[in-house]
């Protein structure tokens, strides 16, 4: 029991600094496969939004899509860690997006008592798509070609107005990664992307990844290399030297973008450890990475240095 007060004491002054900020919580689609990570996940919003946190969830579907894919015998191919979306592959993300992974996750939060409405980037003109053209990518094998990634959108605007009425009447927006163009034509959009291209135009405190890894690792097959903290130039410097690859590498981008957009701080961690979100958030150590600007850095430092010293 001394523990748990003790925990409660140590928390209170992130519940106090956090009251009524807005997170954007974007979580992959293998945390949500599995029944136990996905009810773990939903109590840990639930405890969030009870403190009075606005938030915002973003979620992929990846083995989700993949699996469909394979049962309906629709090819599937991912080139530097982003999925090539032809037009039958499509119609999966449609189908798992927006329908089996959507609506399971709402009802797994509303059984938390949670008053979540589920959405897509097209609803509401929240995210304007445009086709990404062929681009030259670095594949899995460090070779640089160019690619057409098919029925897949680049972010070219965001509209969040649907979300601040939801947020500001107590609702919990669960977005799924699709969106459309000027023209209304849909496309597959990075989750990563989408996550933060909202949590900038939003003005987020927080940007968090919920993954399988333990965060940003210094080697790939150590987990107790995790890099705690970063700042943009030590991530730049990683992935120059090639440190940060496949699918770990689009979500540095991301969290590279939304913090010089003025997010203050991101995260990536690991969401099937039981808790991960809430160590990550009330805990001085955290449990996975933390990614922040250089001036941020400081000012977190010296705030946790004023808390132990409390």
């Amino acid at each position: 029991m001394h523990d748990l007060v003790s925990a409660l004491k140590g928390a209170l002054d992130y519940t106090q600094l956090y009251r009524k900020q807005t997170f954007v919580i974007k979580i992959g689609g293998e945390i949500l496969e599995a029944h136990d990570t996905l009810e773990n996940f939903v109590e840990q919003i639930a405890l969030l939004e009870s403190l009075s946190i606005r938030l915002v969830l973003v979620h992929g579907g990846g083995p989700q899509a993949t699996a469909l894919s394979e049962r309906l015998d629709v090819p599937s191919e991912r080139i530097g860690g982003r999925r090539v979306t032809t037009p039958a592959m499509l119609e999966v993300a449609k189908m798992v997006y927006a329908g089996q992974i959507n609506v399971d996750l709402l009802a797994a939060l509303r059984g938390k008592r949670v008053s979540p409405v589920g959405l897509s980037g097209i609803d509401g003109h929240l995210v304007t798509v445009k086709r990404r053209p062929p681009v030259e990518v670095e594949d899995d094998d460090g070779k640089t070609r160019t690619v057409d990634f098919g029925e897949v959108g680049d972010v070219a605007s965001v509209d969040v107005r649907v979300l601040t009425t939801l947020l500001d009447n107590h609702y919990l927006p669960v977005v799924a990664s699709l969106a459309a163009d000027e023209k209304g034509a849909p496309l597959n959009v990075n989750a990563d992307v989408i996550a933060e291209s909202l949590a900038t135009a939003l003005g987020a405190q927080k940007l968090l990844f919920l993954t399988t890894s333990p965060g940003l690792l210094r080697d790939v097959k150590d987990e107790s290399s995790l890099v705690a903290f970063a700042d943009p130039d030590m991530l730049v410097q990683m992935m120059e030297s090639g440190a940060i690859q496949s699918g770990m590498k689009p979500k540095i981008e991301s969290c590279l973008r939304a913090v010089r957009g003025g997010v203050r701080r991101t995260h990536i961690l690991d969401g099937r450890k039981p808790d991960s979100l809430l160590l990550e958030l009330f805990t001085g150590a955290g449990c996975g990475t933390m990614i922040v600007e250089q001036a941020e850095m400081a000012s977190y430092r010296e705030h946790e240095l004023e808390t132990q010293q409390a």
